[in-house]
């Protein structure tokens, strides 16, 4: 099978960062400085969407900032790598050697993902990947089937895994199999509304889902 993963809350333990860069780039542009929840619930989305959607008050002037000003503030972050969520490596290793594909469908733009890929070395383990900044934002489907597309899976041969009614929504529009993972930032029982085939409260518990069963 084709698994697709989304990155933040579901490969890699980035929300904290994510809540302060855009409540410090909010400070600065003179913005509300809003509560983590309240951002930590568009993570997921494009970086315009997400911020559209925080701040429909904005100006585009102040949206546009807020972009520039983010950006510079996660880079100011970047002291060390983000941590991945426990057992992503060892499940990963596990499925590309029972001779699954791996692919990201992420809200990051391509040059943040391409620096998570360095970071950790993980590159060489996707045969492909979409970023919001590539195409539409989730939850539009489009990079899912620019994803299908690109390696030649049907839709009943791939499964997208991830951590908020976005990832559900965007399979579940094109019908294809989903799966939640409850540690992200939406809460489980919005997951569960999205009706997908399970939701794990383990990285390493997408190797027990039947069709992945190495």
């Amino acid at each position: 099978m084709l698994v697709i993963l989304d990155w933040d809350g579901t490969v890699c333990n980035s929300e904290a960062r994510i809540v302060s860069c855009i409540q410090r780039a909010a400070d600065r542009v003179g913005l509300p400085v809003l509560h983590p929840e309240v951002i930590g619930n568009i993570i997921g989305l494009g970086l315009p969407e997400a911020i559209s959607t925080l701040f429909p008050e904005a100006s585009m002037g102040q949206r546009d900032s807020m972009r520039q000003l983010y950006a510079e503030e996660w880079m100011a972050a970047r002291s060390e790598p983000l941590p991945l969520f426990d057992g992503v490596l060892e499940t990963l290793d596990s499925l590309q050697t029972a001779g699954h594909q791996l692919a990201v469908a992420t809200g990051k733009s391509r040059r943040g993902l391409n620096r998570e890929f360095l970071d950790h070395g993980l590159g060489g383990l996707f045969v492909a990947s979409r970023c919001a900044d590539e195409t539409a934002s989730k939850p539009h489907p489009r990079m899912l089937q620019e994803l299908l597309g690109e390696t030649g899976v049907s839709v009943s041969e791939a499964v997208m895994v991830g951590d908020t009614v976005y990832d559900l929504q965007m399979a579940a529009a094109l019908e294809m199999a989903a799966i939640g993972v409850s540690y992200g930032v939406h809460h489980p029982e919005r997951l569960e509304a999205c009706k997908p085939h399970a939701v794990i409260d383990h990285f390493s518990e997408l190797l027990n889902w039947p069709p992945l069963v190495p």
